[in-house]
């Protein structure tokens, strides 16, 4: 029997899929649901559950925040959402797999095969969650941005860095185009957060791909990959050192 717990901040789809589990997986006995990624770490840790339905984008901390908190891992994830622009490919290349909402009864039969043939080979049951969450969250997100004309959708990965003046925002592309929009930084920070994005000084959120070398000092500097440099704080020093050794393994 697989113990599995559920987690995603919508009601309805809470509901559904325990529904659709409980329905058509009888190999699978749901533990605990749950609404918020702060929810899902007590229950993982009260159930030791085989695998996690878990969703991607919630409200505060996304579904790639809960993989990074919880260490050594020994569940399986399927990804479950709305949003089918999460490198679908990159995700079952890591034998993990994703469901579009609304969820389809055959493809979560599926999904539930793979995980329960993963299962009965103990040697498969740990990997490297490290890997797997650098290569999926650096691939397709889109953000939206305001301009005179409209919203302008932008590919997360395009952005080099994000940086502040005053009650304005400034964002530069891989192109070498630079949007000005009149938002602060950090709500640009907020919705990029989950990605390989990091503020790295007050006035700078950078794009950790676009890293091209890091230089030692007081906080140090980044030199980016449209040749500018970024200004490193002391206390963003050390998280920004670990997130590159981890981006790079």
């Amino acid at each position: 029997m697989i113990t599995a717990i559920i987690v995603d901040d919508e009601e309805k789809s809470r509901v559904t899929l325990e529904h659709l589990v409980t329905k058509y997986c009888n190999n699978v006995q749901v533990k605990a649901i749950c609404d918020s990624v702060e929810n899902a770490l007590i229950e993982i840790e009260k159930h030791n559950p085989n695998l996690v339905f878990l969703d991607i984008e919630m409200p505060h901390d996304n579904g790639f925040v809960l993989l990074e908190k919880v260490k050594d891992p020994e569940f399986d994830v399927i990804f479950t959402t709305a949003y089918g622009h999460y490198a679908i490919q990159a995700i079952k290349t890591n034998a993990i797999d994703y469901l579009l909402k609304p969820v389809d009864v055959e493809e979560l039969r599926s999904a539930v095969d793979k995980v329960e043939q993963k299962q009965k080979n103990k040697g498969d049951k740990l990997r490297n969650f490290e890997s797997l969450i650098s290569s999926v969250k650096s691939k397709s997100a889109k953000i939206a941005v305001p301009t005179f004309e409209g919203l302008q959708m932008v590919n997360a990965e395009e952005i080099i860095k994000c940086t502040a003046d005053e009650s304005y925002t400034h964002i530069t592309l891989v192109n070498g185009k630079k949007i000005t929009v009149s938002k602060l930084l950090k709500e640009y920070e907020e919705l990029l957060s989950g990605l390989n994005f990091l503020r790295i000084h007050n006035s700078c959120v950078i794009n950790l791909t676009h890293v091209t070398r890091y230089v030692k000092g007081d906080g140090g500097y980044v030199l980016m990959s449209d040749g500018e440099t970024c200004e490193v704080s002391r206390r963003k020093k050390n998280e920004l050192l670990s997130r590159l050794t981890l981006l790079h393994v």
